[in-house]
């Protein structure tokens, strides 16, 4: 039986967009996803691309609807590659929440009922943990991930599933606005360290409540270092107390003994009459088991004129 000529222009159309279809999975299986995957692992930053299994999906939708599908695919990047072929400059755009200030009155029926996150996880009442990470959602979470963590083996589902999407959400935010600032150190004159003040502040307040894996807490902890490092040979003084104490503190966790002694040894420098530095040598000797020197650090404490706060006093008594 022989086709008609309508019908063999049909069957050529679906041998077409078959072809095409093959070709677009094979290249972006075999050659786009590995290629971006390759450039991530190089500039050892975080990079939103597509997986396999998009490219697989796709594939099963150009073979559902031919012709179509294939051209709305590349009239898609067409526009892309045209009007979002680079990222939009927004150093000029502030957004300030300093400009308007509202104070609110206190809600003192709410506040009355309030108990610590940890409590509610504890006693394990649905509705109060409801609740209580409801009202830890309404409020800056960014001081409060560690405690949201909990809420993850929680057994209510509904909780556990609330929390792991806001972990998510706020852990992609500080990977994404850690690589933005990581990108604009790389692109400062030689004497500028804003980004490195940012950065350290920044990094410390989310990092101290160790919420990520121990693989990723370390590659964090040496960007802090790095970004340290940066801001300490081109202007030492900006180092503040705290952006010292943060360092130290982080890489003492990370168990690399040398390099948390270095930064000891610099603030103890920069700032050789102040708690801070003698507390954290005190954490550093005792961590690198190194008994001779916490004890001289501890008489040199003792008899130095710094003022010593409730902490440290309870530790003078514990050892002496």
């Amino acid at each position: 039986m022989m086709l008609a000529r309508d019908e063999y222009i049909f069957l050529i159309i679906l041998l077409v967009n078959l072809i095409v279809s093959v070709i677009y999975l094979l290249a972006g299986v075999f050659l786009v996803v590995p290629a971006h995957a390759l450039a991530a692992d190089k500039e050892d930053e975080e990079r939103l691309y597509d997986n396999r299994r998009t490219y697989l999906i796709r594939f099963i939708v150009m073979i559902l609807c031919p012709v179509i599908v294939p051209l709305f695919f590349f009239m898609g990047h067409i526009c892309y590659l045209v009007i979002f072929w680079k990222n939009a400059n927004l150093e000029d755009v502030i957004f300030s929440k300093e400009r308007v200030k509202t104070n609110l009155k206190a809600d003192e029926e709410a506040e009355r009922n309030i108990i610590p996150l940890e409590e509610a996880i504890l006693v394990n009442e649905k509705k109060d943990l409801r609740m209580v990470l409801m009202n830890v959602m309404q409020k800056d979470i960014r001081n409060s991930l560690a405690s949201i963590t909990l809420a993850l083996e929680s057994e209510d589902s509904e909780t556990s599933h609330y929390a792991a999407a806001v972990l998510s959400d706020e852990l992609n935010k500080f990977r994404i606005y850690v690589q933005k600032l990581r990108r604009q150190i790389g692109e400062e004159e030689p004497e500028e360290t804003e980004c490195e003040d940012m950065l350290l502040d920044y990094m410390d307040n989310i990092l101290k409540q160790h919420i990520f894996s121990d693989h990723e807490q370390r590659k964090f902890v040496n960007i802090l270092k790095e970004t340290a490092e940066s801001l300490y040979k081109k202007y030492r003084s900006k180092l503040s107390l705290k952006q010292y104490e943060s360092v130290c503190l982080r890489i003492l966790e990370t168990k690399e003994f040398e390099a948390s002694g270095k930064w000891c040894m610099r603030m103890a420098k920069q700032y050789p009459e102040e708690l801070l530095s003698y507390t954290c040598k005190l954490k550093y000797y005792f961590a690198s088991q190194n008994r001779e020197a916490f004890f001289d650090t501890l008489n040199a404490l003792k008899k130095s004129d710094v003022v010593i706060d409730s902490e440290t006093l309870e530790l003078i008594r514990i050892f002496s």
